[in-house]
């Protein structure tokens, strides 16, 4: 009786807090998702924000794993995984989602930029444009160097404001202050220089 209460004793454990909480989740408790969403929102935004190099899609696409999470709660079960990676798995196929709607998004507008060009083959479009991108060039050699480099990493380096501050160091804001008066000098002096030209 002794060996038998011996073997047995192993077996009675005290509840894992994790699984109990993935449980309460997969029933439905709302009161868990905040827990749930406390717990592991870190490491999914860690995820979402290496991939995709924006910090504000990271936090869309955080939000969006996690609304995913809670309407499919149903397909989740413990004894397959814990809810960890099972929301990992979810946040890549979000980030991936969110991937494909950027590369989406700029085949359209390259695809429109192609449409505009063929629209007029007359060579002096042609011309007018190489004398454009001349002239920008030129006129963005001129600004201070703080609007210089904004400018330069949002249209050459194709980076957003919040990755600008990124690589920068700068506060958004202050890089959102760059950018704008770097393109209201930098109108001023193509319009100049085009009125100039016409006289």
């Amino acid at each position: 009786m002794t060996a038998l209460a011996v073997t047995e004793a192993p077996l009675v454990s005290v509840a894992d807090p994790e699984a109990e909480l993935a449980l309460r989740f997969a029933a439905g408790d709302e009161d868990s998702l905040e827990t749930v969403y406390r717990r592991w929102a870190p490491l999914v935004l860690s995820l979402a924000r290496r991939s995709l190099g924006d910090g504000a899609e990271a936090e869309d696409v955080t939000q969006t794993v996690f609304l995913a999470a809670w309407r499919g709660r149903g397909g989740y079960h413990p004894g397959r995984g814990p809810l960890p990676a099972w929301l990992v798995g979810i946040a890549r196929r979000k980030i991936a989602d969110a991937l494909s709607a950027r590369t989406r998004r700029t085949e359209i507008a390259v695809a429109a930029a192609a449409r505009e060009s063929t629209r007029s083959p007359d060579p002096t479009c042609a011309q007018d444009a190489v004398l454009n991108r001349v002239d920008v060039t030129r006129e963005l050699r001129r600004l201070p160097e703080a609007q210089r480099r904004v400018l330069c990493l949002a249209f050459y380096g194709d980076l957003t404001q919040t990755q600008i501050a990124h690589v920068t160091g700068w506060p958004l804001g202050t890089v959102k202050s760059h950018a704008r008066r770097g393109l209201l000098r930098l109108g001023r002096s193509l319009d100049a220089g085009a009125t100039a030209r016409a006289r």
